[in-house]
């Protein structure tokens, strides 16, 4: 895959904390107030591009349905996200500057972690995404994510678009997110379904940032972004201690040495911080030629199952009540694949609720198209497919594409 804009590139600096800063109320809507309030948004984008951004996000982070229903004004998500976008447009276009489309986290978990709906959750990414995209926005950027299934719905949805995607994740300093997901499977996952980039944000500040991002650099197929926080956590940035942009721009710098190529800010990061990252990002090209990323793994939300050249495929599991069990259980040294047969959409949900009670990357078995899509659609990570399914190959290979499944 080869990626649809310059390297490196400097991202923008925080929306929230600035325009709290400049005077915007506690509680509010965001996306609402700057619908009310431009001239904030106008006059910050502005400083960023001044300070040397060559992409702006676009302050649609909350303006999904979920979110904004919280404020009463979820049948407005549509027309916020063509607003707001469109405020950013204005001032972008005319610079040649990039926009994106910002999407958040919807709020919703499906289980084990709460009872929604995959769908639903795409639904509400789907429509947030469509408007963007009308709008006219140049890629879309899905960040501070803590739930790999709100990453594949939003990814998913943008797959209906031409859009290029980025995604940014954000974790605790134990380096799991809110569901508990590891950093290293959930990347091998979302590039494996074709994002365009991907990295960390928010979270902590540069110096603790910088070995998750070193972790990942070694498997990454796609440039990996860096846009850490300023080193204080949101509630208390006013009253905290900040790096100054100076010292953030050279933390930033050993960030880049390492390999980052898309570098911004997030809380508390103001155009003065930007203006001194810009001036270290003109230091860096295009990374070199690199080793192939070792990124052959299969996945669920916890961990990355690096695979091999021979993939034995234990004795078939039926999807019966006691899958977990069977899966914890399994203790075949003739295997290293954990094979699963599907035979329902109810077998698929069953597998999806129990994708991480084995220490072996799990394989399924599929004799129906629909229930093979629903298998690789609600599976958080990356299955392999058994390739002795009675699917003919060449409607089993468009479905591994989309889902970033391995066939084998």
């Amino acid at each position: 895959m080869s990626f649809p804009f310059k390297l490196p590139m400097l991202l923008d600096g925080a929306t929230a904390t600035n325009l709290t800063a400049a005077g915007m109320p506690s509680g509010v809507c965001l996306e609402k107030w700057i619908s009310e309030n431009p001239q904030k948004l106008l006059k910050l984008q502005s400083d960023f591009i001044a300070a040397g951004a060559q992409a702006i996000y676009a302050p649609t982070f909350g303006a999904n349905r979920a979110c904004l229903s919280a404020y009463g004004f979820e049948n407005e998500a549509v027309e916020l996200n063509k607003k707001l976008a469109g405020l950013s447009l204005s001032i972008a276009k005319p610079t040649g500057v990039l926009v994106g489309g910002d999407l958040c986290p919807t709020g919703l978990f499906v289980p084990p972690f709460g009872d929604a709906d995959f769908d639903d959750i795409y639904d509400i990414y789907r429509e947030q995404i469509r408007a963007l995209d009308e709008a006219g926005v140049d890629f879309l950027i899905i960040e501070t994510q803590t739930s790999l299934a709100d990453m594949r719905a939003a990814v998913l949805a943008a797959r209906t678009t031409n859009l290029p995607v980025f995604v940014t994740i954000t974790i605790d300093e134990s380096g799991h997110t809110l569901t508990g997901g590891s950093l290293l499977p959930t990347v091998i996952t979302l590039q494996a379904m074709g994002v365009d980039a991907i990295g960390l944000n928010c979270s902590f500040g540069p110096q603790s940032m910088l070995e998750y991002i070193e972790e990942i650099l070694p498997h990454a197929s796609v440039p990996v972004i860096a846009k850490p926080n300023t080193g204080a956590a949101m509630r208390n940035l006013l009253g905290g201690n900040p790096l100054t942009p100076e010292d953030f721009a050279g933390a930033m710098r050993k960030m880049m040495e390492a390999g980052a190529r898309i570098v911004g800010g997030c809380c508390g990061a103001t155009p003065e911080h930007i203006k001194a990252l810009a001036a270290v990002v003109k230091e860096f090209g295009p990374l070199p030629e690199s080793p192939e990323p070792d990124c052959y793994a299969a996945a669920n939300e916890r961990e990355a199952f690096f695979l091999g050249d021979d993939i034995l495929f234990s004795e078939p599991l039926s999807c019966t009540s006691s899958l977990g069990d069977d899966l914890i259980d399994l203790d075949d040294e003739r295997s290293n694949a954990a094979l699963v047969k599907i035979n329902s959409l109810d077998d698929a949900m069953l597998l999806c609720e129990n994708s991480t009670m084995t220490r072996l990357p799990i394989a399924v078995h599929c004799d129906s198209l629909p229930v093979l899509d629903a298998a690789l659609r609600y599976f958080q990570g990356r299955l392999i497919i058994d390739s002795t399914c009675s699917i003919e190959t060449e409607l089993m290979e468009p479905l591994a594409a989309k889902y970033g499944a391995i066939i084998y």
